[in-house]
């Protein structure tokens, strides 16, 4: 018997391909110098973003049995050709001045990069953890959070010193060979392995592996309720928290009268709860269940996007926005986790890219929803008080989803009677 491979490099190897994908979230730094070289509009520009989280979302969809059949090492290998040709290549796109190139690259070939380096090493993660699948999730998820933190700084530095075409060129080189090394070393444990210390547990019956609720193909998941419970509680989470990422500087100036540069400041503070959003949440997933930790995200939402526009207290105002980002944040670290929770890991990766397009979705609703508001009323707060309406939505499908998780459980106990 081959020995295993560790897992907490697995993770690490996770983290650093969710680093480079996740620098997409630093896209804006590339918004100013393209409009002034060009003479491109914002929207223009910005649709590159929009096409990149599109294909994000279908290519996590189409390619998640791709992830499934060929592995984590040969999917982590192709999201690293697509993503670093995609990122190269837009400094070819720069230096031509092709706005449809820089789509292309950026956008489509970018974009593909990144649904398929995003679900390779979670379904990877879920089954080296076993004991802990909210903490392995999160690690990884975390690194995409966190991403734009680390990424902004490096590319505002190049672009003043090589050019935005260099830029391009030296980030698209850095990510491939990250994500090439990063993808080398994962692969999916042995069947029926498990971790030292928690194995002879398990052996001893000190403690006790909770069965996944079924085990469903990805096609066959499709088919069940629940699944379209978890797309619409994801697409909730995700729609109002992105609208707030959107609007968050202009909101803070309106409502709280921030300065441009304290509302800026704000910004980049509460990217770092996205970030901590991401562990923190997930592994109190593993505590607490998947279930009550999506209630207490709906809960705490409904509260606060009420509540937002009617505080006057700079301090409170700050505060809940941190919550609401952390909230934002770990609804995508958890979702994994409650996947193979309800379906199993037999093809985890694949319902994981099929849940995915609630991001893809969500990722066009949000940000244009709160522009439309601000366009018709004059104010994003507004729009605050129609999500929490949603979130109360959601709610009701966080609680439905348990009628269906009784349901398993009892028809697992007999089963097993």
């Amino acid at each position: 018997m081959k020995k295993s491979k560790n897992r907490w490099l697995i993770a690490l190897s996770a983290v650093g391909i969710h680093i480079s994908i996740g620098s997409v979230y630093a896209w804006s730094n590339f918004t100013n110098p393209l409009i002034e070289k060009f003479g491109w509009t914002a929207s223009q520009v910005q649709m590159t973003f929009s096409i990149a989280i599109l294909f994000l979302g279908l290519s996590a969809a189409f390619l998640g049995h791709f992830v499934e059949k060929h592995g984590p090492k040969k999917a982590g290998l192709l999201a690293a050709i697509f993503f670093g040709v995609g990122i190269a290549g837009s400094g070819i796109a720069v230096n031509i001045g092709s706005l449809t190139l820089l789509y292309i690259f950026y956008g489509v070939l970018g974009g593909i990069g990144l649904g398929v380096g995003y679900i390779a090493p979670v379904s990877t993660l879920i089954k080296w953890f076993p004991d802990r699948r909210g903490l392995a999730t999160g690690l990884a998820i975390m690194g995409f959070g966190f991403a734009a933190a680390i990424s902004s700084p490096i590319m505002d530095a190049l672009i003043k010193s090589a050019g935005i075409a260099n830029t391009f060129f030296i980030l698209g080189v850095a990510y491939f060979a990250v994500m090439t090394l990063s993808s080398l070393y994962l692969e999916k444990p042995e069947e029926g392995w498990l971790p030292a210390g928690f194995k002879e547990n398990v052996e001893s019956g000190k403690v006790k592996i909770k069965q996944d609720l079924s085990q469903l193909t990805a096609n066959e998941a499709v088919k069940t309720r629940r699944f379209y419970y978890l797309w619409i509680m994801l697409f909730i989470n995700v729609t109002c928290g992105i609208a707030i990422l959107s609007a968050a500087k202009p909101l803070a100036e309106e409502s709280i009268g921030l300065t441009t540069a304290e509302a800026a400041a704000l910004v980049g503070v509460l990217g770092l709860f996205n970030g901590f959003g991401r562990i923190g949440w997930a592994s109190i997933s593993d505590y607490i269940g998947r279930p009550n930790t999506y209630t207490t995200f709906f809960v705490l939402q409904i509260a606060l996007f009420f509540m937002l526009p009617q505080t006057s207290s700079s301090i409170l105002f700050q505060v809940m926005l941190a919550v609401i980002y952390t909230c934002y944040g770990g609804g995508f670290a958890s979702i994994p986790a409650y996947i193979g929770d309800l379906f199993g890991t037999k093809q985890v990766g694949a319902i994981h890219g099929y849940i995915l397009t609630a991001w893809a979705a969500a990722g066009l609703a949000g940000p244009l929803f709160a522009a439309w508001i601000k366009d018709t009323t004059g104010s994003y707060a507004n729009s605050l008080t129609f999500f929490s309406g949603l979130f109360i939505l959601a709610l009701v499908v966080s609680i439905l989803v348990r009628f269906d998780m009784k349901k398993l459980a009892e028809k697992q106990e007999k089963s097993v009677a």
